[in-house]
């Protein structure tokens, strides 16, 4: 008899993990447990530990057992946005008098809750580049420093940060690496493993993978490395359950079956990112292209190092300033002017006026002329045949 791995492989727990077959009727794919309260045997006779949807409910729970298994971690929580999990993160864990690192280049929405919401709570924050990990360090205010905040990929010009030499600085400082691995997914990276002690995740995105649903996930690992923060698990899930911003049954069964198809979706996205990228390398009006896969990009190396591929999103930069990009993004026809990512359909935009528009001013501010690209899953030949009509001659 072969002594099997100790641990299966992706696809195999995204497809099985916590999805027991129902052990009534044999159901292979959980149920929708479409109820907000149980029948207790007895005052406090909670079956399973269920008493009330906003506390725990059973689909949701699949979906946190699930994305925990696949980002490593101990413990995973289901929220109803991404930023919902943002914010119990930083209301779990910070105070005010406390300090956190953020990246120059950020997801406009989260720094807007940083910068708006967080700093009016008394969270004082500092900006740093997340690929100069001596950048971080610099601003570090020991024993004020309490979390470093970082995105890798970051939204929207790709950069890349060294999770590891990032995890060192915030650890010797005693302060917490949380990673935003939305561009990602955790099929292509696992920020845990390489020492982070918080993942999040806008499951909008990837993990959800289908544009039908809106879901944040949060998952902390076994062993964070902050002893002050070493019941950041217990502290998360107590406020999840008190600020109540929780994942609904029909939303965590949608996310659980995005989940099932991660894998090989990723691998389409990663593909025909790399056919657009080709295609616009090939284009004399691009003056920049934002893609980690490319061996003229400043973070490569740690990307090669740390991803399994260089996923789907890709931002350029093109000739003619911020009335052409207005003009390209409007004349698509296959790929669609929305804000959002992730999805199986391939999405333009132009972040300064659509997704990072809140930071309009601010040192995040993105380039007038940049357009960013979620690439689907459509067959490339037409995505690129869309581009070049769109760029024109």
């Amino acid at each position: 008899m072969t002594e099997q791995s100790a641990q299966p492989g992706f696809s195999t727990r995204a497809i099985h993990a916590g999805q027991e077959p129902d052990p009534r009727t044999g159901a292979v794919v959980p149920a929708i447990y479409q109820t907000s309260t149980y029948k207790q045997d007895g005052v406090g006779g909670f079956r399973e530990g269920y008493e009330y949807s906003r506390s725990a409910n059973p689909t949701r729970t699949a979906l946190e057992t699930c994305i925990a298994e696949l980002e490593g971690g101990a413990r995973g929580f289901a929220f109803a946005s991404g930023l919902a999990g943002e914010d119990t993160i930083m209301r779990a864990l910070l105070a005010p008098g406390q300090h956190m690192i953020v990246p120059t280049d950020a997801y406009g929405g989260t720094y807007r809750l940083i910068n708006k919401v967080q700093r009016a709570w008394g969270v004082d924050h500092s900006l740093a580049k997340v690929s100069q990990p001596d950048a971080i360090r610099g601003e570090i205010r020991p024993g004020v420093t309490k979390m470093v905040w970082i995105e890798t990929p970051t939204n929207p010009m790709l950069g890349i940060s060294d999770i590891a030499a990032v995890a060192e600085i915030a650890h010797e400082a005693g302060a917490l690496l949380v990673v935003d691995n939305t561009f990602a997914s955790p099929y292509l990276q696992q920020p845990i493993s390489l020492g982070a002690d918080i993942v999040v995740h806008s499951t909008t995105k990837y993990c959800g993978g289908h544009s039908d649903v809106v879901g944040g996930a949060v998952v902390v690992a076994k062993d964070v490395a902050v002893q002050e923060f070493s019941d950041a698990a217990e502290r998360i899930g107590f406020h999840q359950n008190s600020m109540g911003a929780v994942a609904g049954p029909m939303d965590s069964w949608l996310t659980l079956r995005g989940l099932k198809t991660l894998a090989v979706r990723m691998e389409r996205h990663s593909d025909n990112a790399e056919k657009v990228v080709e295609f616009l390398q090939s284009r004399k009006d691009v003056t920049h292209i934002h893609y980690p896969g490319l061996d003229s990009h400043p973070g490569h190396d740690i990307a090669a190092k740390q991803m399994k591929r260089f996923g789907g999103m890709v931002s350029f930069q093109i000739e003619g300033g911020v009335d052409r990009a207005l003009d390209v993004v409007g004349r698509t026809k296959v790929w669609t002017l929305g804000e959002s990512l992730g999805g199986v359909e391939s999405l333009i935009e132009h972040p300064g006026r659509m997704t990072h528009a809140s930071v309009a001013g601010t040192e995040l501010e993105v380039p007038a002329d940049l357009i960013r690209l979620s690439t689907g899953i459509e067959d490339a030949d037409d995505l690129i045949a869309d581009l070049e009509q769109a760029l024109g001659a």
